[in-house]
């Protein structure tokens, strides 16, 4: 069975895998000892900390097969994003040049520096290995999350927001950011994300460009992927907006791939979702599968299997029951697949 829980001490090898597979680009997990036994310990502590409110706690989550032991992916949640770092992005607008005496009237596209998302929530480093790629395990690792959230939604803001990966190749070229490597960094994509991931961010404010960037100015290269995502990041953006997030005009400063939200409660999963006494037992032959989770926080536990539903309960079997760490009569949250 595929469970997905809490990280713990014992997932950093895998955990440390999961960051060199990822590639460049995906900058909530660099490959770095020391910042990925960081990782686990806030996490660790955050799923341990008594919360009514926001504040700098991270969640870490991974998916094992618990017949082997492996672990399959990763996912997580930042409460408050902009707390102990700053967090940018580029806005996307608008200025019009306009003239009456010579009947000239032109509208052009910029990207504003700025920190509006700071104090948000934000659903990240989402990765599933590839032997894991199989139907509905991408959808059961990435809405997981939002169980957690309508479970426990005293511990996250009103909005979430999700960075979407870019474009970049496999040797991390990225096209925005040639341009503005060339014009303000001096430095190449990798190490401009690698510095970012394991938090050195002073350089972002020191040499970005304080006023808003005409992107008519900009390479055609870097104009054609801005707000487009990386190949690979494709199903994760549509499973997303699936769920009611957009974008709002708001791209990453790096490699400019969108940046989507939503409110919580309007969450479709975190809507959808249900909350009933369980009882162990033989679920119907065509019971449809959902994600069903239990209702702890330090031991939170989710599992993707058939229930069925009455007005009073779900049913699910002994194994998902056993899965879940809790006996008949207690309460799940689960969502249909």
């Amino acid at each position: 069975m595929n469970l997905i829980r809490p990280i713990e001490q014992k997932d950093f090898a895998a955990l440390y895998q999961i960051a060199e597979e990822s590639g460049i680009g995906f900058t909530s997990l660099p490959v770095d000892e020391t910042l990925l036994q960081n990782k686990i310990e806030i996490s660790k502590e955050s799923f341990a900390t008594k919360v009514s409110r926001a504040g700098d706690e991270g969640y870490l989550f991974v998916l094992e097969d618990t017949l082997t032991g492996q672990i399959l992916g990763t996912s997580g949640i930042e409460a408050k994003v902009g707390v102990t770092d700053p967090f940018y992005h580029y806005h996307m607008g608008k200025v019009v040049h306009a003239s009456r005496e010579l009947n000239i009237y032109n509208t052009v596209d910029i990207l504003t520096f700025c920190n509006d998302y700071t104090g948000v929530s934000e659903i990240c480093t989402l990765f599933l290995r590839e032997a894991a790629r199989v139907k509905d395990m991408g959808k059961f690792l990435s809405k997981t999350r939002f169980l957690f959230m309508a479970e426990h939604p005293e511990r996250f803001a009103k909005t979430v927001i999700a960075e979407m990966r870019g474009v970049n190749d496999e040797n991390g070229r990225s096209p925005f950011w040639e341009w503005l490597e060339k014009h303000f960094f001096s430095i190449d994509f990798p190490t401009a994300d690698y510095l970012t991931g394991i938090g050195k961010k002073v350089f972002i404010a020191e040499l970005m460009p304080k006023y808003p960037i005409y992107v008519n100015l900009l390479s055609q290269a870097a104009q054609a992927v801005i707000g487009k995502v990386h190949e690979q990041t494709k199903p994760a953006l549509h499973l997303l907006q699936k769920e009611g997030f957009v974008c709002r005009g708001y791209v990453d400063i790096f490699d400019a791939g969108p940046t989507v939200e939503a409110d919580l409660p309007q969450i479709k999963s975190i809507r959808e979702s249900i909350s009933k006494p369980v009882i162990a037992g033989k679920p119907d032959v065509a019971a449809p599968k959902a994600m069903i989770c239990n209702t702890s926080i330090s031991h939170f536990r989710a599992v993707m299997q058939p229930v069925t539903e009455t007005p009073e309960h779900v049913i699910v079997s002994s194994e998902t029951l056993a899965a879940l760490q809790i006996k008949n009569g207690d309460p799940v949250r689960f969502c249909y697949i």
